[in-house]
């Protein structure tokens, strides 16, 4: 026999690994010494022996290799050591199970291998289902407690387990010394869909344990709104009270559970109703258990009624009751031609397949398995509104698109200008290698113009095309034109912390106190980013410090409200007033004591401290009468166009001279134009200059150092929305603890 490689063979030694009969393979003593090795106990309780040693290592290649030299795989007790939520323990019980181990071995205290297996079922699974695919028994029960099988995959979660077992006969009404049922398990984890498999196999969900608790006690201490409707119209009795005196009901009121507890109380007040005299039910329990069994079996029983179909979805009456009887013992026949009968819109019409498995037909809309889960809003019907609901004082506006000027060529607003783009030859020309002299460049005469593409000129702000920017200025569009939203490219810029583009739109001329529909200036968006440097920039250029906005907020509470330290400072140093009030009666140190920036507060503070105080003399003074206004002819006003009243700057397009205009020609011969000799060249395409590869990295590099490294990131927040975001999760934190 060949020795096989070193790198396969476990951590034994060498008279382990040998075949039976013979002490060690040729040349085995002179690779590996044999030292006394004693053996413990193996987890079923049997002797080990050399089988067992590859499990516990988790390596199916020295499964391999001991099955090479004949271990033998039956020894009592190795499947025991493959049950780990790993792909090499699979892999070894796998191994095993191929040559014979043992699926429905158990331990000396009475454990079967496969209960063993489904105690861990979540992370098991698979090596669950393997077990119950080769033999093993599906009513495997534990002697010391009763647990069955079926009871802890329930306990577990795992439907696909739970399936198996019971479509191989498992016993589903079993209970263990405690009295509990699979089902308690199941409301006990909120596992509504074990719920369903255990009701359509025939078992009772109404079940009474040892401690006075059923299933749908069980569903109200975890609040499970679900499985509590489900388990209390299927059967259980909503008013038992457990071993502590507790109804479901209370249970779940204890619990906080509204959701729980509004399904109890529905289903209670269904049930007094069915309880006066004379009153007939009409949701039967052999009916809900038809109506379960049949969703759960949908797919054979489909396959089935296509055999006797008519062509149209449906099947003859007899043919129903014949198809349904031969496959289940719960409903007799006599009730399964109600069922037909009640599916029979005229004599003889027979049974729509997809009506019965609705189970509409004969049963109660709220009792069928399609009304639990979340329900689909109607189309047309809007809710109500309630009374003292919250109303927006003002509502979410935009430009209409009709006030906007058009184009004269019929293009889209002048608000979406055109992106400007370096159209060349990338096999000769880039960034880093321009054109050296426009000639150079010949690449328009064989690359096709991309044509015109249209962008937002806020959006094109935001990104820092300002050579898009600068072409859309030439070509005549204002400086502070606005967007449907209000907003000029300035409040954009300053919003967004591009500095670059705040001193371009600046040199422009852009307006540095414009307003939006909620009179923000731009400052008001340097301070609410928090960029100290754009607000010197801005105040600088003329803006208004103290600008108010529609709930009379200064740029300083939206510096306080970003909590920037620097850029409050600077506002209090450069005058702006901190004892102005919002519409609440807020001040700034009332803001600052909202947001619990001990710093700002600290500043304000020390500014109130030394703000000099009002003499008492100015104190006496009233407040001076207001004038009375003098009454005259009312002056008419003349109707101001649309875009004047929404602030859009107006748009002044120069008229051209058309070329082939007499007027224009016999200027051109006056003036001895036709004369002249031009021999002017003007290339079709002129190049732009753009930023090269090591300015980008520069770009990106001031960009870090402006945001802080996050900046790179999807998730990355301006500074108000950061502070915010962080008082939120402390919020919540403080909630959960």
């Amino acid at each position: 026999m060949d020795t096989p490689p070193r790198s396969l063979l476990p951590r034994a030694p060498a008279r382990l690994l040998c075949p039976k009969g013979q002490r060690s393979w040729p040349g085995a003593q002179a690779a590996f010494p044999e030292p006394e090795v004693r053996l413990g106990p193996a987890p079923g309780g049997g002797d080990r022996e050399p089988g067992p040693w590859a499990p516990p290592q988790a390596d199916a290649r020295r499964c391999r290799v001991l099955r090479c030299f004949r271990s033998p795989p039956r020894i009592r007790g190795i499947l025991f050591y493959c049950i780990l939520p790993t792909k090499r323990h699979y892999r070894c019980a796998l191994i095993a199970l191929e040559h014979g181990a043992d699926v429905n071995n158990s331990t000396y205290e009475g454990k079967p291998i496969f209960l063993r297996a489904c105690e861990e079922a979540h992370d098991v699974k698979e090596v669950c289902l393997t077990l119950l695919e080769r033999g093993a028994n599906p009513n495997a029960i534990n002697s010391s407690t009763g647990r069955t099988a079926l009871m802890e995959a329930s306990r577990e979660g795992v439907v696909e387990l739970v399936r198996g077992i019971l479509e191989r006969g498992g016993e589903v009404n079993a209970f263990d010394n405690d009295r509990h049922h699979a089902a308690h398990f199941a409301a006990k984890g909120g596992f509504f869909d074990i719920l369903k498999l255990l009701f359509a196999y025939n078992g009772d969900v109404g079940l009474i344990a040892m401690n006075g608790n059923t299933p749908l006690h069980y569903a109200a201490m975890g609040g499970f709104a679900d499985c509590c409707k489900y388990i209390a119209q299927r059967g259980c009795d909503l008013k038992w009270k457990n071993l502590d005196h507790k109804t479901p009901k209370n249970l779940a009121k204890e619990g906080g559970f509204k959701a729980a507890s509004k399904e109890i109380r529905r289903v209670e007040r269904i049930a007094n109703k069915l309880a006066r005299p004379g009153a007939k039910n009409p949701n039967p329990l052999w009916a809900l258990r038809l109506h379960d069994w049949s969703i759960e079996h949908e797919t054979f029983l489909r396959e089935t009624f296509s055999f006797v179909d008519r062509g149209d979805g449906t099947v003859s009456k007899d043919d129903f009751v014949t198809a349904l009887e031969e496959r289940q013992e719960f409903v007799t026949s006599e009730q399964l031609a109600v069922i037909a009968q009640l599916h029979e819109k005229v004599r003889g019409g027979g049974v729509n397949i997809n009506e019965f498995f609705k189970g509409t037909r004969f049963l109660s809309k709220a009792y069928v398995l399609g009304s639990y889960g979340p329900k689909k809003k109607r189309k047309g019907m809007g809710k109500k509104m309630k009374k003292g609901k919250f109303v927006l004082p003002l509502p979410i506006c935009v430009i209409p698109d009709h006030v906007f000027p058009r184009r004269s060529d019929g293009g889209p607003p002048f608000y979406m200008i055109e992106t400007y783009k370096n159209v060349t030859d990338c096999n000769r020309f880039n960034q880093d290698r321009p054109p050296e002299h426009p000639i150079q460049d010949d690449s328009a005469w064989y690359i096709d113009d991309p044509g015109k593409v249209y962008s937002n000129i806020n959006f094109i702000t935001k990104a820092g095309d300002l050579a898009s920017l600068k072409k859309a200025f030439e070509s005549g569009i204002p400086v502070d034109m606005k967007d449907n939203y209000y907003k000029t490219p300035l409040m954009t810029a300053c919003a967004s912390g591009n500095i670059d583009a705040v001193k371009f739109l600046l040199e422009k001329g852009a307006n540095v106190n414009a307003t939006d529909n909620f009179l923000w200036t731009p400052l008001h968006f340097a301070c609410h980013a928090g960029q100290q440097d754009i607000v010197e920039l801005l105040v600088k250029a003329g803006a208004v410090v103290d600008a108010p906005s529609i709930n009379n907020s200064t740029p300083l509470t939206r510096a306080i409200e970003s909590c920037r330290l620097d850029t409050v400072k600077y506002l209090l140093d450069i005058g702006a007033k901190f004892q102005l009030e919002n519409r609440r009666g807020h001040t700034a140190m009332d803001v600052a004591k909202a947001y619990a920036d001990y710093r700002i507060i600290g500043l304000i503070k020390e500014k109130m401290d030394n703000f000099p105080k009002p003499a008492e003399n100015q104190k006496l003074k009233g407040k001076p009468s207001p004038k009375s206004k003098t009454e005259g002819p009312e002056i008419k006003k003349e109707e101001e166009p649309l875009s004047s009243l929404y602030t859009i700057p107006t748009i002044s397009e120069q008229k051209k001279m058309h070329k082939d205009n007499v007027v224009y020609l016999n200027s051109l011969i006056t003036s001895g134009y036709t004369k002249k000799v031009d021999i002017t060249f003007i290339p079709r395409r002129i190049w732009s200059p753009e930023a090269t590869t090591a300015e980008l990295i520069r770009k990106r590099e001031l960009r870090r150092e402006r945001f802080t490294y996050e900046v790179d990131f999807d998730d990355f927040l301006m500074p108000f929305q950061k502070n915010i975001a962080e008082k939120a999760q402390a919020m919540e934190a403080a909630l959960k603890t």
